[in-house]
């Protein structure tokens, strides 16, 4: 017993002390100013070179194809729902200009240029809950609106120079599913929206038919989904569906409600506007000195901070969940730098009136997936014999800036007069039905509709795996669900009234929430099970790390891929034994593990290591 007593004593003795990746907390006061904008430029920097080098690989075609049409067609979407509820104040070229405008910047200068940026429902709801308050009072709409987005790039600055983004590690998937519930919400929203307004704009006969096509739309393009996902046909053949279903979905149906006796129909198309015009009678430049009274300049103030914190949440939620723990990605992120780039494009884009960019949700992660380059795994039994089934997992994920860039480029040639003419086809109910269906891809992933289906499922035919399975009090996932859609109807409610402008607050509020008053009602293994960082410590390094994350008795050191390619060499990342663990990609290690690329693209390599925790470290040692 003395023996082993003493080993153990040495070993403790032997142990490094704890690291902790969480942000030091001394006096908030002491704000080393440019600190976060100058790390993440150190850290990015050294891969701006193989952001370009890399993307010579298929993937990025049907990204770069699939990433043109996922962004345009919500776009147009809004921008119909603008024209109508803003007096014709932002229609098409409005909104492709300002998906153009953040790709590009993007695209060239972030440091996270996985994010699609561009025009969002929640910007959409803002930009006519001002309009339905200012116009009212004699201001001019795009003078004020100018206003806006300058009071606003001054307060993005100072966030940005301030390091306010380490805010960004109290942020859980608690908060983002709330937000990517609320914009999926939207999404159904506008598209049943747009079948109702059939009814005054065309007649009975059109909104029935319009309610048909917009169904027919959003069965099958969520059946492109599914067959892409499933066994079906060759490789070959679902990646094909899976990449370019939609979008031939679009123009299928564009063409489908012209045959037969559905010509003689009159169904209401997208309104479009000269090439490379304002849809208004008006120059690109806004004379925002001119056209406005000093009191109105004010008086924009207190809607830019609100619409500071919506971008500051929207925007680096997107950054998060396009960066997420699923995706094995190699390359450091920058939270600090884009704020700063947002803030710029949210001041350009009022001086040339058109409405805000910033990430967009699904979109952006639905980019990062679209990049990912898959291998093929069996199933083995405990026993270690194959059964025959196979899966597939993430092998790595081709991050570059081509394709973000080309499919802003795509979109800046959608201005044109030829393009405009063939967008003047697409039928609002086909675009409704691009509603739904980014509305149900959107809420069919999101981790609020998990686990009410969980709660829902046939136990004996749920995996003892489910990290849901292992919660004792069963009472305690009604509870925290019930939390997350309180906070999404209180959201969702007050977009609903004049008031909807400060619907950004609820959002923030539910940091808090999670990170001050959670813990004081349900368990530490219960909250590790309903809930999780929204990425891994490699991303979040930039912000400090996911709070709370540190190392532990129960903890598990994770050998992460920051140092092996140069990313910073501060501290070491420490992950949670419970989250996923991170793949090193290839040139990471000597030590390598090759596998076939199953979509022909040359070798992708993956290796994964973890050590012990400390506390088995002791007792394996005491029991030797």
């Amino acid at each position: 017993m003395d023996q082993a007593r003493n080993i153990e004593q040495e070993v403790m003795l032997s142990e490094p002390p704890p690291v902790s990746t969480s942000p030091s907390r001394g006096h908030w006061w002491r704000v080393k100013l440019f600190r976060g904008m100058i790390n993440d430029i150190r850290r990015r920097a050294p891969f701006y070179w193989s952001d370009w080098l890399d993307a010579w690989t298929y993937r990025v075609i049907p990204a770069t194809v699939y990433m043109y049409f996922a962004n345009i067609l919500p776009a147009l979407a809004f921008s119909l729902d603008m024209f109508a509820k803003t007096g014709m104040s932002y229609g098409v070229n409005e909104v492709l200009l300002s998906s153009v405008l953040g790709s590009v910047i993007f695209s060239l200068l972030a440091a996270q240029p996985l994010v699609i940026v561009g025009v969002t429902g929640p910007i959409t709801v803002f930009n006519y809950t001002v309009y339905d308050i200012i116009t009212p009072r004699g201001t001019n709409y795009f003078a004020f609106m100018c206003w806006i987005g300058l009071w606003s790039l001054l307060m993005h600055w100072v966030l940005a120079v301030t390091n306010a983004c380490n805010g960004l590690t109290y942020v859980t998937r608690f908060s983002c599913d709330v937000f990517g519930f609320y914009v999926a919400a939207i999404y159904i929203q506008k598209g049943i929206q747009v079948l109702t307004r059939q009814w005054g704009l065309a007649g009975e006969t059109s909104a029935f038919l319009s309610i048909m096509v917009a169904l027919l739309v959003l069965g099958t393009g969520y059946l492109c989904g599914v067959i892409g996902k499933s066994k079906l046909f060759q490789r070959y053949i679902r990646k094909f569906i899976e990449d370019y279903g939609i979008p031939l979905t679009i123009v299928f149906f564009t063409g489908f409600v012209r045959i037969g006796r559905m010509n003689n129909v009159s169904l209401q198309a997208l309104p479009t506007s000269r090439a490379f015009f304002p849809t208004k009678d008006r120059g690109w430049f806004v004379d925002f000195w001119e056209e406005i009274d000093a009191g109105d300049v004010f008086l924009a103030i207190p809607f830019a901070v609100l619409l500071t914190i919506l971008f500051y949440f929207d925007h680096n939620v997107s950054s998060l969940i396009a960066q997420g723990t699923e995706f094995p990605l190699r390359k450091p992120a920058g939270f600090h730098w884009d704020l700063f780039l947002l803030g710029l494009t949210t001041g350009v884009a009022g001086m040339l009136g058109i409405p805000f960019p910033n990430g967009l949700i699904p979109q952006a992660p639905f980019h990062t997936n679209s990049l990912c380059v898959t291998r093929q795994v069996a199933d083995e039994s405990e026993a270690g014999q194959e059964k025959g089934h196979v899966s597939r997992v993430i092998d790595h994920v081709v991050e570059q800036r081509v394709s973000n860039l080309a499919q802003g480029l795509l979109t800046l040639g959608t201005m044109s007069g030829p393009l405009l003419v063939i967008l003047h086809l697409i039928p609002h109910a086909v675009l409704a039905g691009l509603f739904f269906i980014m509305g149900v891809q959107a809420l069919e992933g999101n981790g609020i509709t998990l686990k009410i289906l969980h709660l829902f499922r046939d136990k004996s035919l749920t995996s003892a795996s489910d990290p849901l399975s292992s919660i004792e009090r069963k009472q305690a996932i009604w509870y925290f669900v019930a939390l997350e859609l309180i906070g999404f109807g209180a959201t969702f409610a007050l977009t609903q009234t004049i008031a909807a402008i400060g619907f950004p607050i609820i959002i923030l509020l539910l940091i808090p929430v999670r990170t001050f008053i959670l813990p004081k009602y349900f368990r530490p293994q219960e909250l590790s099970a309903l809930d999780a960082p929204t990425a891994s410590p490699f991303t979040m390094e930039s912000v400090g790390g996911n709070f709370g994350e540190g190392l532990g008795t129960n903890s598990e050191v994770h050998i992460t891929h920051a140092d092996s390619l140069g990313a910073s060499r501060d501290s070491d990342l420490i992950e949670r034994g419970e989250a996923r663990t991170n793949h090193i990609g290839p040139k990471d290690f000597h030590g390598r593990s090759s596998f076939g690329d199953e979509d022909g693209h040359g070798q992708a390599e993956s290796i994964e290591m973890q050590r012990p925790s400390m506390g088995a470290r002791k007792v394996s040692r005491r029991r030797a």
